[in-house]
């Protein structure tokens, strides 16, 4: 079965859409309403992006960058005039406005980087090609992010074949359809094993603050039909404990040179805790998450969100105003807790810096394509 045929039957089993390109309109399914309420807000501008990414109504690195990516497309549709100097001014304008929205994606700049380039390579063309050549582009980015999900999860299953048993497996937020285009890096190679008839269970921690785990990917799995039930954080370490975890899988955000990897705040103390009880740690992410520029985990910008997160669960307020709150959004757990890293080129294993640069090449070490 190829790639297209994969993907054709993904479609047709996903009951909701992340986000939706239709009439010259962004649809993004609201995940903070989620799973209580499906509803989509629509996006008519490169603003009306940005405010979505920023306020979490579209979240998870892939999904981020294929969003922002049609939010260079809305910007070059809503330009009325007829000067391409103001036209080019007015996009990098949106560009700027969707690259401060959240600062630890690393495939939120790579998209980015990619309409940049396709903005550069119809120079020449008139305003009305230039926008379909940017639509063309963002379309494109959606389509490689959705077969990049179905390579990756059929390498991650190969982790696992040698292994006679059903596998119990630990995740943390939500790396699946809701925060791709579609299947899910993480949760997409769960539901590969699935398929397959590999998997015993899914153990899904909440993710405190913003419950990505407990809302969404619970939800998803629910939707798959695949076993699961859910922890809050603290408990991860007993499980694993007592064998109830063979492997823990999270999605990235952004990953450096050296294999330190930046995800949902919380996956640091479950690769501390895994190491312990000797359990593999695995991260699923696309080629296009890692950021060689980056050198070392340290200077990954981890963003600061807004208090009320922590202060407030589904509007009711838990901890009052006069007591101090932090709210950083990731963490980085150091290359050496990470056991491979799942990619759509198939399986990297330590030492990743040389594994990186070898698939990027020394040209300035710049990522340049994240087929």
């Amino acid at each position: 079965m190829g790639d297209r045929d994969l993907i054709s039957n993904s479609e047709a089993q996903s009951r909701v859409k992340t986000l939706i390109w239709e009439n010259n309109v962004l649809k993004l399914v609201d995940q903070r309403k989620l799973p209580f309420r499906e509803t989509y807000i629509n996006c008519r501008s490169a603003e009306n992006v940005a405010r979505a990414i920023k306020d979490m109504v579209v979240r998870g690195a892939p999904a981020i960058g294929v969003a922002a990516a049609y939010g260079v497309a809305l910007a070059a549709l809503r330009y009325g005039g007829k000067s391409k100097k103001e036209f080019k001014s007015y996009i990098n304008k949106s560009l700027k406005i969707l690259e401060e929205t959240r600062p630890t994606a690393a495939n939120l700049f790579w998209a980015l980087d990619r309409m940049r380039g396709a903005l550069s390579r119809h120079v020449g063309l008139g305003i009305d090609e230039t926008r379909e050549k940017v639509i063309e582009e963002a379309r494109e980015i959606e389509r490689e992010d959705l077969e990049i999900n179905f390579k990756l999860s059929r390498n991650g299953i190969k982790i696992f074949k040698e292994t006679g048993k059903k596998i119990k497996i630990l995740t943390h937020c939500n790396a699946g359809a809701l925060a791709t285009s579609g299947y899910g890096t993480a949760i997409g190679v769960i539901k590969s094993l699935n398929k397959e008839g590999r998997l015993a269970s899914v153990i899904v921690d909440e993710t405190r603050p913003f419950l990505q785990g407990a809302r969404l990917t619970s939800w998803e799995l629910y939707q798959e039909e695949i076993p699961f039930f859910i922890i809050s954080d603290s408990m991860a370490g007993y499980f694993m404990s007592k064998k109830e975890v063979d492997a823990v899988i999270v999605g990235a955000d952004r990953i450096a040179l050296n294999g330190d990897t930046a995800n949902k705040i919380g996956t640091l103390s479950l690769s501390i805790l895994a190491r312990f009880y000797h359990i593999p740690f695995y991260v699923a992410a696309p080629i296009s998450t890692i950021d060689i520029k980056i050198k070392t985990g340290d200077d990954i910008p981890i963003e600061q969100r807004d208090e009320r997160e922590v202060r407030e669960i589904s509007g009711k307020t838990i901890i009052p105003e006069f007591m101090p709150v932090k709210n950083p959004a990731f963490d980085v757990t150091p290359a050496d807790n990470v056991t491979a890293i799942i990619t759509e080129r198939g399986l990297i294993y330590p030492p990743y810096k040389d594994k990186f640069i070898k698939i990027f090449g020394n040209k300035n070490l710049n990522i340049e394509s994240g087929v």
